[in-house]
């Protein structure tokens, strides 16, 4: 067991024991966001013919070689191809066929002139300059050649992947399933919301802080239940989730009080204990086992402690476990906009924005990064690493940090 690592150790840790669900096959239409489980090849050429990029004429360029506005050269038309038609005849000296955008490169003409550039009739077509061999021809193969890796098994379908999928004629990709994520609060102080609000009670929002995080990534919430600071109760939730669930998560009672609970009914419910605690501010208290592969994160009952400790800790596992192939976030550069006045004892995770508002990247901190602060992850989409023992971080320092 690991104690008190820092989060970086930590998610690797996770990260490395975490193998990738099953997979299925879906329709293409309701695969978007899925996590493609294979690498997709191009099977064919695209486009898979020579084609026009425009309405013209397609002819030899040797036909032109000679010609100039003093001395246009005139070609007989063959035929007409609109895109979607296959030319009928073969282009031979003198002679041009018509053609309209997309269609295909009639065979013998290795040309093509834009109507614009030209004079005709139903019958003829005059051209002013001479055209060179390969000139607005669309090659076969010119976007996409047979045999190149389009994308890489592990990425999210996104709408760039779902056409090129769709290009491919691939109806029914192979995807990871969607991981299924139980949700479990606790605290006796915690009521669910169609509650009454007392004095002392808080509203559950930890469950839908946690809803949002899995389903932004495709995953399925399952919600276990709201219980008090009960050890038996808290275990019997988790024994009832892990058949159906490939993770639990759970907030609240990690820490060291008398009222701290989780710990116990992690490993009361089976799990063999992996991390307890994080050298990490906000995120220090967890307590994450494991029990039949199946990981089991009990992070603190503060919302943007347990948010952050997501983030930086669990999020990595999920990712790797739903199939995702950089499942740990790429490390990038942040230029803080705005100064942090506080010193860091421990590493901290600072939360913010991205503004390109001057033209450059910078981070703007939310105005207060407490642990109780939910209202701080409000937009948040990036994370900067204030390294252990600095002090107060004035605006324009860079700082190593994360994506969210």
């Amino acid at each position: 067991m690991l104690r008190k690592p820092d989060f970086i150790t930590a998610r690797a840790y996770l990260a490395d024991r975490m193998t990738p669900v099953e997979t299925e096959r879906v329709s293409l239409s309701e695969a978007a966001g899925r996590i493609l489980a294979e690498d997709l090849i191009a099977a064919d050429n695209i486009p898979p013919f020579d084609r026009s990029p425009f309405d013209g004429y397609a002819f030899r360029a040797a036909d032109t070689a000679q010609a100039s506005p003093e001395h246009p050269v005139t070609l007989t038309i063959l035929e007409e191809v609109p895109a979607g038609a296959v030319p009928a005849k073969r282009v031979t000296p003198g002679t041009a066929t018509k053609i309209l955008t997309g269609a295909p490169i009639p065979e013998g003409a290795d040309c093509v002139s834009m109507f614009e550039r030209t004079e005709f009739t139903r019958e003829t077509v005059t051209l002013f300059a001479p055209g060179s061999a390969g000139e607005n021809i669309i090659l076969a193969g010119e976007d996409v050649k047979k045999g190149t890796l389009l994308v890489r098994k592990g990425a999210r379908i996104d709408a760039g992947v779902a056409g090129t999928l769709a290009a491919q004629g691939v109806s029914q990709p192979l995807v990871y399933r969607r991981v299924r994520v139980g949700i479990i609060s606790t605290g006796n102080e915690v009521i669910a919301l169609d509650k009454t609000l007392r004095p002392g009670k808080i509203y559950d929002s930890n469950r839908y802080m946690l809803e949002a995080a899995v389903m932004q990534l495709g995953m399925v919430p399952v919600h276990l239940g709201l219980i008090g600071d009960d050890a038996d109760g808290i275990a019997r939730l988790i024994e009832k989730g892990l058949p159906d669930c490939d993770v639990i998560l759970l907030t609240g009672g990690v820490s060291v009080g008398d009222y701290d609970l989780t710990p116990a009914a992690i490993e009361q419910a089976g799990c063999e204990m992996l991390i307890r605690g994080a050298s990490l501010k906000p995120g220090m208290a967890c307590a994450i086992g494991m029990k039949d592969g199946k990981l089991v994160c009990g992070l603190s009952g503060n919302p943007a402690s347990a948010l952050t400790n997501y983030y930086a800790i669990t999020l990595p596992a999920l990712k790797k476990l739903a199939g995702y192939s950089e499942p740990i976030p790429r490390e990038i550069e942040i230029t803080l906009a705005d100064s942090f006045g506080r010193k860091s004892k421990r590493t901290r995770l600072l939360r913010g924005k991205l503004d390109l508002s001057d033209g450059t990247v910078r981070m703007r901190l939310q105005p207060e990064q407490g642990n109780v602060v939910l209202s701080s992850a409000i937009g948040c989409d990036a994370m900067a690493i204030v390294p252990e023992g600095s002090g107060p971080v004035p605006a324009g320092t860079k700082l190593k940090g994360f994506l969210l």
